[in-house]
């Protein structure tokens, strides 16, 4: 396929594809998808082998957020049944990290859900980010705290923060629709602030609520402009007390088109699965790992994840391999630049829970005990919304119950 070949061509030089042939692989039939996925694959390994990072999230402080995000848990009014508790002790987080870390994951990203933080809140983070590096040597940490002010983005650097999270979300045409107690311009303005202060950026995307391939395609030109080390990319999960909750649009195939899109946009990125891989991708997630370098391990912010050790399973039966503590998950000359933290690449989190980290925070799957898969149930038909894949987190960080890493 001629647009394939170029699309390849492209990405191997980091040349950025028209937006007419963004589209188009959006708009590619099913006939046609190992073809995109083999396509992106050869920009994927080109610029990161056959690696996979991993990211482990802890969210600081669940629920009871002012903003009114439409796709969030935490949100204003909603009626969603997730855990909800005020500030962990930083000895609390660094022990929830310590599990992740355990579990194989280079990379902790902090969450906490609010319109952003007041300056006790980054001194209290600040306290959690040298706690977990005095005890884990060589960590990367992510903090994903909301908008920030001028100098908070200093402050957690010099605190050791390796990268900070903020998520554009949709495009700016359509964000108006899903929040009004911020805009558009306020979340670019902190992805800049975290660039600013030679922060790595991540920022990422939600698929699903709604939005036509032209605010996919405008999304993801918006990222490649702001130039973000990582880019998460979230799947809408239609959490039950949200006003996004009949939202179930995604299909797998429809998912790996768009990683792909994304892939041939920002090649030399991470490009991080993250909230509602579980739940949209389904068994098709090992075909995610050819279009996307990095994950999540275990749960989300509010939603479970496939078990930990299922995600270890999957990586190596599709012949793919953990990125160890010592490797560079950037490309040189990525990895080298003002706020590229060399290690890590990837920053944040991109969740789409409130301010979420790369995990849209509900991600939810139930492959573990107490998650909503159950071997002998009944499978619904392709098409109709899986919600039983959906599990709200009951365990880690906020509970007394061990996490899943």
């Amino acid at each position: 396929m001629d647009l394939l070949n170029t699309l390849v061509d492209k990405g191997l030089r980091r040349e950025l594809p028209t937006r007419e042939e963004a589209l188009a692989v959006l708009a590619t039939s099913d006939d046609d998808l190992l073809d995109v996925v083999a396509a992106a694959g050869k920009v994927r390994r080109h610029w990161f082998g056959r690696r996979v990072k991993l990211n482990y999230l802890v969210n600081l402080k669940s629920g009871l957020c002012p903003e009114d995000c439409s796709y969030c848990s935490q949100r204003l009014g909603s009626k969603a049944d997730i855990l909800k508790y005020t500030w962990l002790k930083p000895d609390e987080a660094s022990q929830a990290a310590a599990a992740g870390l355990a579990g194989g994951a280079k990379r902790v990203c902090l969450v906490a859900s609010g319109r952003g933080p007041t300056d006790r809140d980054v001194d209290r983070v600040s306290q959690t980010i040298k706690a977990i590096k005095e005890q884990n040597e060589g960590v990367e940490v992510c903090a994903c705290l909301g908008l920030l002010s001028d100098g908070q983005a200093e402050r957690l650097r010099e605190a050791g923060a390796d990268a900070y999270n903020h998520n554009l979300n949709t495009s700016e045409g359509t964000y108006g629709d899903i929040t009004t107690t911020h805009t558009y311009a306020d979340r670019v303005d902190t992805v800049q602030k975290a660039h600013a202060a030679g922060l790595s950026a991540c920022s990422g995307l939600i698929a699903g609520m709604g939005e036509t391939d032209e605010d996919l395609v405008d999304v993801v030109f918006s990222l490649r402009e702001l130039d973000p080390d990582s880019v998460p990319v979230n799947f809408l999960i239609p959490f039950e007390g949200t006003p996004l909750a009949k939202e179930w649009n995604l299909t797998p195939q429809r998912c790996l088109r768009i990683l792909a899109m994304v892939r041939f946009v920002c090649p030399d990125v991470e490009v991080r699965i993250a909230g509602g891989r579980e739940v949209h991708l389904r068994t098709m997630q090992p075909l995610a790992l050819h279009l996307a370098n990095s994950i999540f391990l275990g749960d989300y912010l509010t939603s479970e994840g496939q078990a930990g050790k299922a995600d270890l399973e999957m990586i190596a039966d599709a012949g793919f391999e953990v990125e160890g503590a010592d490797q560079v998950t950037l490309p040189e000359h990525r990895a080298g630049t003002a706020g590229a933290c060399g290690s890590h690449a990837e920053a944040g989190c991109g969740s789409h829970e409130g301010a979420g980290c790369g995990s849209h925070a509900e991600a939810g799957c139930g492959s573990h005990e107490g998650g909503g898969v159950c071997g002998t149930a009944a499978v619904p038909a392709a098409g109709e919304p899986r919600t039983d894949l959906v599990a709200v987190r009951r365990r880690g960080a906020g509970t007394d119950l061990a996490p899943n890493a």
